[in-house]
């Protein structure tokens, strides 16, 4: 079947948060991110044009539209559109899910940019960390660009929107809250535990002073060598990344 208008009116709609919310779908491009959520979830519709192709087992009530490269240019929200591009539901929050104690988790405090996001839940994929807490002024994690980000890892990765405080205030006096801070101890020495919630910043400002307020395991990424004149500050992702890397080293 061709695309019609008013397909392409809707899908390009669901850039916009409010609009995702209200219809409670996403989208997700490329065949990649597309298959590695089909293996989770049954989208609600497939653009896609040659040499792509939908299983041959796939369910019938999945609308199916082949498009021509042009009409693909006009539904994607990526620069050099890819050959598949899918509808998916928004998987609805369950409240009831304990906070995993025993395991690794990491908390977004305010992290704004939805490629920072993406690359964040990639990273915590890469590194088996199965819940991410954010914020409710962290980034959606349906944008199509933090979707994107993910390159598929968003089937993999439980992203929960919650009042850190609360979410902090909840747990054990003694629990493991790590965040990397200025004044923090030397992550490379420092002793690490196998479990904890490991907090990350914005972009620009860091822990919020709340937030910080509860860390009781301060950690600082050092610069090489000490004392050099360097970058004011690593990228939030980067940071994540380094951090996730040297707790799963010990």
């Amino acid at each position: 079947m061709m695309i019609s208008k008013n397909k392409i009116k809707l899908i390009r709609s669901l850039d916009l948060k409010k609009n995702r919310k209200e219809r409670g779908v996403f989208v997700a491009e490329g065949p990649k991110v597309v298959e590695d959520l089909m293996e989770i979830f049954t989208p609600v519709t497939l653009v896609y044009r040659r040499p792509w192709q939908p299983p041959s087992q796939i369910q019938t009530t999945i609308e199916l539209i082949e498009v021509s490269e042009e009409e693909m240019h006009k539904v994607s929200f990526l620069q050099h559109p890819q050959e598949v591009l899918g509808i998916f539901p928004i998987a609805p929050l369950d409240a009831s899910i304990p906070f995993p104690q025993q395991e690794l988790s990491i908390a977004l405090d305010g992290v704004q940019d939805p490629g920072n996001l993406g690359t964040i839940i990639r990273v915590a994929d890469w590194f088996g960390i199965r819940n991410i807490y954010c914020s409710e002024d962290t980034a959606d994690v349906y944008n199509p660009k933090v979707v994107q980000a993910t390159m598929g890892s968003i089937a993999r990765v439980n992203v929960t929107y919650t009042d850190l405080r609360n979410l902090i205030g909840q747990l054990p006096a003694d629990y493991p809250v790590y965040g990397t801070l200025l004044d923090g101890k030397d992550i490379y020495v420092e002793p690490l535990t196998s479990f904890g919630l490991i907090i990350m910043g914005n972009e620009g400002n860091g822990i919020s002073p709340e937030i910080r307020k509860k860390v009781n395991r301060r950690l600082r990424i050092n610069n090489f060598p000490p004392g050099r004149k360097t970058a004011d500050s690593l990228n939030v992702a980067i940071a994540t990344a380094i951090t996730c890397s040297e707790f799963r080293r010990r």
